[in-house]
């Protein structure tokens, strides 16, 4: 840590000399002034530092205060409170506002996690002395539903705090949604109601409900601009619609499809809501079978007439019998992912309804090439930048087509060496060539691990 505080330190106070020792050089030798460089600053060792520094007038006790801040800032926390262990000037400095505008608490037990985890000492002087400074916090918890208890006890006492991004993460399985769903809308409730400014919310599988939103709306509608609420099974599409109608400044939002609906699509559409940016939505099958509504082309054209630019991420885990709803007529989606197998029919009518589409994730096909769906997409999709194919075969032939067709506009190209079916044009051998002449650059598929 020394170490790093006397490189920085050397940077910040080597100029004036090393411009006079440029200038003196110049003077007498009319050398380089790469040679004066070198003449001018030479640090024999570690232990040359404090006196090269009282050369320049410069003490570490008598560091500028917005310097030793600028330090602090790059250093990991378990050094910036040895640190400030050192005299009363780097005690004042270590707890500074600035330094705990941000701030990750990282809860994991012990006996089932080998994830570090945030010191509960240090989390009690963070509330009895720092919470009016928290800004932008995120709780990262293991897969355990005491972690997920001990971040709402957190949540529970920042009544002093106004936060503008709070991120709720679970590393494995959802914990938040294995607690007391009236602990957890408790604790949440205590955020929106003190924090009048926030801009950003990331609650994915938690047990966040209608009412809570609401609470959400009522504190906070004129700054919230990211709503994450993936796998929130109390939300109804009533509690969605009363953000969209209130938060007029929201530009991202993710949702699951059964929160998505005609009457939301036109409400983020109004005159009086900004141009949305990003829309994300899971379809995601919770049972074999299960049925999906539709979404009207009327709803879609009009997100799009007043949003031409913005992105709609749609991320696919049904099974097969379960697609026939979907694309039937034209969507905007721009990036397209499928989780599980897909069959060749819904994937040639992605060719016809998305002329929007930028990305496409294929996990898994079937037996049958995916020659003719390919060759469509590349087609349709004129703005296709970036594909990747999994268990997905395809003829050689086909392949090389496609990527001719798209051309270097395909910035990024992944599929398995082993899906690649040989045929009477081309060999495995010839397409790395052929591919690479396609897309103007170097290209090779990719190849399964052998351990």
């Amino acid at each position: 840590m020394i170490a790093f505080f006397q490189s920085t330190l050397n940077s910040l106070f080597s100029f004036p000399r090393m411009k006079r020792g440029l200038q003196e050089n110049e003077q007498e030798e009319g050398g380089s002034p790469s040679g004066g460089y070198q003449k001018s600053i030479k640090w024999s060792s570690k232990q040359d530092g404090e006196k090269e520094l009282e050369e320049q007038g410069a003490s570490w006790e008598c560091l500028p205060q917005e310097i030793l801040l600028h330090i602090f800032q790059y250093l990991p926390l378990l050094d910036r409170a040895y640190a400030s262990l050192v005299c009363r000037g780097w005690n004042h400095t270590f707890h500074m506002p600035e330094l705990w505008r941000c701030f990750e608490f990282e809860l994991n037990q012990p006996a089932s996690s080998y994830l570090k985890a945030t010191h509960p000492e240090l989390i009690k002087q963070i509330i009895k002395k720092h919470s009016n400074h928290l800004q932008y916090v995120s709780f990262k918890v293991d897969s355990s539903r005491e972690s997920a208890e001990a971040a709402c006890d957190i949540l529970s006492q920042l009544v002093n705090c106004s936060l503008k991004t709070l991120g709720l993460i679970s590393t494995a399985r959802p914990s938040f949604m294995e607690m007391p769903k009236s602990h957890f809308i408790s604790a949440l409730t205590v955020v929106f109601v003190n924090s009048k400014s926030l801009s950003s919310l990331k609650i994915d599988d938690t047990p966040v409900d209608d009412p809570s939103l609401k609470v959400l709306v009522a504190n906070n509608s004129d700054t919230l601009k990211l709503l994450k609420m993936s796998s929130c099974p109390h939300v109804s599409p009533a509690g969605i619609m009363c953000v969209a109608d209130q938060c007029h400044g929201l530009r991202e939002l993710a949702l699951n499809y059964h929160l998505l609906s005609d009457e939301l699509l036109i409400a983020l559409s109004s005159e009086k809501h900004v141009h949305l940016e990003h829309l994300r939505i899971d379809v995601v099958s919770e049972n074999p079978g299960q049925q999906f509504h539709t979404i009207k082309k009327s709803s879609w054209d009009a997100m799009v007439r007043h949003s031409p630019k913005f992105n709609l991420v749609m991320y696919f885990y049904l099974y097969e019998e379960e697609f026939d709803p979907f694309f039937r007529d034209e969507i905007p989606v721009t990036h397209l992912y499928f989780g599980r197998s897909v069959s060749k029919d819904v994937l040639g009518r992605v060719g016809l309804t998305c002329p929007r589409l930028v990305e496409l994730v294929v996990c898994a096909n079937g037996l049958r090439p995916l020659d003719e769906e390919l060759i469509r997409i590349a087609q349709r999709c004129t703005q296709l930048s970036a594909i990747g194919l999994g268990e997905c075969e395809v003829s050689c032939s086909a392949f090389v087509e496609f990527v001719k067709m798209c051309g270097e506009r395909l910035k990024q190209l992944s599929i398995m060496e082993e899906v690649l079916v040989p045929d009477h044009r081309y060999e495995l051998d010839d397409i790395h060539w052929e591919v690479s002449k396609h897309l103007g650059r170097v290209w090779f598929p990719d190849m399964m691990p052998t351990w």
